[in-house]
């Protein structure tokens, strides 16, 4: 430092702070902050009154143009926040909202500093002021000041927990930042939000927040909510509570012996989800829905829809307070109504609203009581179960207290109906349960009295229901308030009641925690504080953002041999019994070392030259040693080290073209030849690869050398190692020539060798989502090519696409036709993992999702509901389910989604029977062969519906079965097909659709003597009167003999009756039929004595003889068949003269 700054800063120290910290002369200001925070740090009084005289300073310090002093600005802050209390917090939301503007762009250290400051204030009890400042900080425009400020709220939240830090202003930020633009924002988020899950529960921030989401962040969020768990605790405390805690501590240990022992562990913190939403008006949007007309038409439907109406919009989580009395009164009567319906609706809109406005509606909830209670002598199960639902909603809400209410309660366990006396005392019981020990105490007193006298009731569940009340007072004030009574009661009752209670006691008992002390809660606490400096991101908490090296472990082949072959079991092949786990992350090895190696395999010139200034000898000491690496003839030995010494010297740093171009060839022939190239050799190269590719002047071998390195440890583990590196290169060619050489690899060799969900993750979210039109039109071209070995359901998992980019993907999807197994890779992989082969060969590609977490038990009951609407919503709801599933989901937990959906088959509302059967058919395009074993028969019954008279019936029908055959192949079929064939049920316009549709599939069969058991029924079929029926069999019985041959269908046409035989030799022409039925009728001619043909015609057909029905038949035959009945005439007269009829 110069004289004259020496002298400068020595005359500033002289000025007053404010004068020094806004100084022309950026040391001055720097000098003058550093003094700050040391004289801050040496005060040790919190109430000092210097501190209220630096507060005001820093809004402007912090702000500073200077890098360098603003972070000493920070350092001073930080100081000045560590010496104050609580009182400083008036001074947080100026210094807050100048922090936001000014230091989340600044360097990293600043930023570091910055989130530092911010959780300070929140230790200074100021959390409101920083939640309000990192409002205004994520809708920067600058993504790079965004994350910094999620990862802040993200430290605050985990470090001090949900009571300081109000989770609901967080709830509030986070459905915009779901759509930000950058994916690092996105990313943090979503760790944002799955801390939230921690403090607040996963089912109040779904309720929340999923439908404000995009479907394909609501599927990423889903995957990672699954690896969310724990207990969550706060680690930090806010000042106040730090001093008390110090307080606690000076006290003398006299009784903390006896408190330690008793003290509980932590429970888990509980968190209403009423107070993280804001209230909705559902008044206004009432009175333009044409409720007050609804409710008073005279048609039960009209009414009973405007009720619904007021049920939907009370379903609000939390409704605006407002005049509700007129709404109460309409309920009231609406209770009543005589349709069931109707009162089923209005008293699930009590039940609504009685959640919504909780306390707010506490005065209309007495008035309705009486009548709810009253309404308890309904025996549908429907009106019981809402009347039950409603008063529970009521007495949880607070709306309803028992103190309040003992009046009705008197009324009606008086009821003439014993049915409302045993509901009320259930509802009195279920209230007593979910109330504190303070509120029982002071109604035991009345509740009491009520149930002994309930115990002389005549009908035993009234008596139960009393027993249950004095069960549940008992077990929360003990038995003392029960004495009394109890000597009042007969020794039956008394012991009946008494085992109750002891029951009851046992299982509080047998349920407790057992106590531990609170010291050790204590001290993990404070080490985790002490250690705070370590701060997470939000981004570190989703699963896919943990550390390569988090597999380190692993090296160790030993034990991972061991766990292999106990896991894998005995019956495995030797490929898979004990796979050795390569070691794929490089270690460090000095150039020295490499270079010692190397002695008997490189000449030392040749190294010494590499590492040359001079361009030229390092170009003529690569194209030396690439002579020697072709010269040698063990190759494998010195691979990894020979790569090891070309990243070194010349390096990928080298400037020189002609140069890289050799060192990449050199990388490239020792890849492609030899038998093992170590995966590590990849990771040391990839980056470095990379980046060439990027250069259009080394491109094309660089290209060639990744090429290599996918045929020789296979393009799933080059691919997935590349997504990372391009997704955080500065360079954007990096990423859109990255994925230009992946059109070409996935080309070349097909995707059996890659994750198809990864490959199809980064093309959706990287990039899609570039800002570069290169790489977007790259991305198309990838998509496209997937498309090629994949098929049309790779467009399932891209539907939520901008539609400009979905147009273009459909213009490649027809550049790049679907050709599946048409389409064998041009090049294959030396050496595969075991473990890779083997799933890749038992995979179908394309990723299937586990759907039974959202096959909840309501879900299946409402399947079954009386109401038409309800089973409706719920056929949707599985569409739904499957849509956001991207139409491939496993076949678990389906089954009693079936056995649900079945039922649904024989509807008596033939439109939510044609929703069904297209539900089916989405369900099994959607599983694929698994839905044979899932389905439990359920094609029988889908079957069925081809006998429905309508039309469009028998078309959804045969949909549903075209997408089965699709799933299982027709062969897996052919049992059910040929009972419905069969079934005279199926009617002749159902057997007719059936046969046309099983010609158009017979010729797919990959077994054709599959088809074979479907030709007996179909014969029978060749006799039925409608020609249509006969026609269509006919065309499908040639079809079969077409893929079957002659001989195949006259074997399996033998048992035939000769009638029929003789119809189906006639149809379709069979040669050996002919002959067996001529044959049989030589027997028959020759076995009997003919009369004459004078003497035919003088038989007369006697009233009771049969052979007159035969012919009659026989006349029948012939208006509805000219051709083949000739045999059926033949045989018909035969019989009948020979009196076998």
């Amino acid at each position: 430092m110069s004289t004259e700054d020496e002298k400068l800063l020595k005359e500033a120290k002289k000025l007053p702070w404010d004068e020094r910290l806004q100084h022309k002369n950026w040391k001055v200001r720097n000098d003058a902050n550093i003094d700050l925070a040391a004289l801050c740090d040496s005060i040790t009084d919190p109430k000092d009154a210097r501190l209220r005289e630096f507060g005001p300073l820093f809004k402007k310090a912090v702000s500073d143009s200077n890098a360098p002093v603003q972070e000493k600005a920070l350092d001073a802050l930080l100081a000045f926040q560590r010496a104050a209390d609580a009182d400083v917090s008036r001074y947080a939301k100026e210094v807050c909202d100048a922090i936001c503007a000014k230091c989340l762009t600044g360097r990293p250290k600043t930023v570091e500093k910055a989130q530092a400051a911010f959780l300070l204030w929140v230790e200074l009890e100021a959390s409101e002021v920083f939640l309000e400042s990192m409002e205004k900080a994520v809708k920067n425009k600058v993504a790079k000041a965004v994350v910094p400020a999620i990862d802040v709220m993200f430290q605050a939240l985990s470090e001090f927990g949900a009571k300081v830090v109000p989770p609901k202003k967080i709830l509030k930020m986070l459905p915009e930042l779901f759509d930000h633009p950058d994916q690092n924002v996105r990313a943090s988020s979503k760790g944002l939000t799955l801390e939230l899950c921690r403090w607040i529960g996963k089912e109040p921030v779904k309720s929340i927040l999923f439908e404000k989401m995009r479907d394909t962040m609501k599927k990423e969020l889903e995957a990672e909510l699954a690896n969310v768990s724990g207990i969550a605790k706060p680690t930090r405390k806010i000042r106040s509570e730090q001093e008390k805690e110090l307080e606690e501590e000076a006290v003398p240990e006299t009784t903390g012996a006896s408190t330690s022992e008793v003290a509980v562990p932590d429970a888990p913190m509980e968190i209403d989800e009423y107070d993280l939403v804001d209230p909705v008006d559902i008044l206004t949007p009432l009175e333009k829905s044409g409720f007050w007309d609804g409710v008073k038409a005279t048609k039960w439907s009209e009414r009973r829809d405007a009720v619904a109406e007021l049920t939907k919009l009370a379903s609000t989580k939390k409704i605006a307070p407002g005049d509700f009395n007129e709404v109460s009164r309409t309920l009231k009567k609406l209770v009543t109504d005589v349709n069931l319906a109707v009162a089923v609706e209005a008293t699930q809109a009590i039940g609504n609203l009685a959640k919504g406005l909780r306390t707010h509606f506490s005065g209309n909830s007495r008035n309705l009581l009486p009548v709810l209670l009253e309404k308890l002598k309904e025996k549908k199960p429907t009106m019981s179960e809402a009347l039950t639902q409603t008063l529970e909603a009521m007495h949880k809400s607070g709306c309803i207290a028992l103190l309040d209410v003992i009046e009705d309660v008197r009324v009606a366990v008086k009821n003439k109906v014993p049915l409302v006396r045993s509901l009320t005392l259930n509802w009195v019981a279920f209230c007593i349960e979910t109330s504190n020990k303070a509120t029982v105490l002071k109604l035991h007193k009345e509740y009491v009295p009520i149930c002994m006298e309930c115990l002389n009731d005549s009908t035993p569940d009234v008596r139960d229901s009393s027993f249950s009340v004095l069960t549940a007072i008992a077990k929360m004030v003990g038995m003392k308030p029960l004495e009394r009574s109890l000597e009042k009661l007969d020794d039956v009752r008394k012991k009946k009641l008494s085992d109750m209670i002891g029951s009851a006691t046992d299982t509080v008992l047998s349920s407790g925690t057992v106590p531990t002390s609170s010291s050790g809660a204590a001290t993990s606490a404070r080490e985790v504080t002490d250690s705070s400096t370590m701060r997470r991101s939000a981004a570190s908490m989703l699963s896919g953002k943990k550390p390569i090296h988090a597999a380190a472990p692993a090296k160790k082949s030993g034990p991972a041999k061991s766990t292999a072959k106990k896991t894998d079991g005995g019956p495995q092949s030797k490929a898979s019994a004990a796979p050795e786990i390569e070691d794929v992350e490089p270690s460090e090895m000095s150039l020295e070392e490499i270079e010692e190696r190397l002695n008997s395999v490189v000449k030392t010139e040749t190294i010494s030259q590499l590492k040359s200034t001079v361009w030229k000898e390092r170009l003529e000491a690569i194209g030396m040693l690439k002579q020697d690496v072709e010269n040698l003839t063990e190759l494998d030995k010195s691979a990894e080290l020979l790569v090891r010494l070309l990243c070194a010297v010349p390096g990928w740093n080298e400037k020189n073209v002609q140069v890289q171009q050799q060192v990449i060839e050199v990388i490239t022939y020792i890849a492609s030849t030899v038998k093992k190239f170590p995966k590590r050799c990849v990771v040391l190269c990839l980056l470095g690869i990379s980046e060439r590719v990027a250069d259009i002047k080394t491109r094309a071998p660089a290209m060639k050398c990744l090429t290599a390195f996918c045929e020789a440890v296979g393009p799933g583990f080059v691919f997935e190692r590349l997504y990372k590196i391009m997704k955080e290169h500065k360079n954007p060619k990096v990423l859109s020539e990255g994925i230009l050489w992946m059109v070409s690899a996935v080309e070349d060799f097909g995707t059996s060798n890659l994750k198809l969900k990864d490959i199809i993750d980064f093309c959706k979210d990287t990039g899609l989502q570039s800002s570069a039109a290169a790489t977007r039109n790259s991305t198309i071209k990838l998509i496209g090519m997937l498309h090629k070995f994949v098929g049309p359901d790779i467009k399932g998992f891209l539907s939520d696409v901008k539609p400009a980019l979905l147009s273009a993907l459909d213009a490649e999807y027809e550049k790049n036709p679907f050709e599946g197994a048409a389409a064998p890779p041009k090049r294959t992989v030396r050496a595969l993992d075991t473990a890779s082969s083997t799933s890749a060969a038992s995979s179908d590609g394309l990723p299937r999702e586990d759907i039974s977490s959202k096959i909840t038990p309501a879900l299946l009951k409402n399947l079954g509901s009386p109401d038409w609407k309800l089973r409706l919503e719920s056929i949707e709801a599985v569409n739904k389910i499957v849509e956001e599933a991207h139409k491939r989901i496993q076949p678990t937990g389906t089954v009693d989604l079936f056995t649900a959906l079945r039922g649904r088959l024989n509807d008596s509302n033939k439109n939510l029977v044609m929703a069904t059967l297209s539900s089916i058919g989405v369900l099994a395009s959607a599983m694929g062969p698994s839905v044979e074993k899932s389905s439990k028969g359920i094609l029988a019954d889908v079957l069925k519906c081809i006998g429905d008279n309508k039309k469009h019936m028998r078309e959804c029908t045969l949909t549903a079965l075209d997408s089965w055959v699709a799933a299982t192949q027709l062969d897996k079929m052919v049992p059910y097909i040929a009972v419905a064939l069969g079934d005279q049920k199926s009617g002749s316009e159902g057997r007719k659709d059936l046969f046309d549709w099983l010609s158009k599939h017979v010729s797919k069969m990959s077994d054709p003597a599959e088809a074979l058991p479907l030709l007996k029924p179909s014969a029978s079929s060749l006799m039925d009167k409608s020609s249509e029926v006969r026609k269509a069999a006919e065309t499908f019985m040639n079809e079969v003999l077409k893929i079957c041959g002659q001989a195949a269908v006259a074997k399996n046409l033998r048992d035939l009756p000769s009638p029929t035989m003789a119809i189906v030799a006639e149809r379709l022409k069979l040669s050996s039929v002919h002959e067996g039925i001529s044959d049989s009728v030589k027997t028959v001619t020759t076995s009997m004595s003919l009369p004459s043909k004078g003497g035919l015609k003088n038989i007369k057909p006697g009233l009771n003889d049969r052979s007159s029905n035969v012919g009659k038949a026989a006349s029948q035959s012939e208006r509805s068949s000219s051709k083949g009945l000739c045999y059926y005439d033949l045989f018909s007269r035969l019989v009948t003269v020979s009196g076998i009829i």
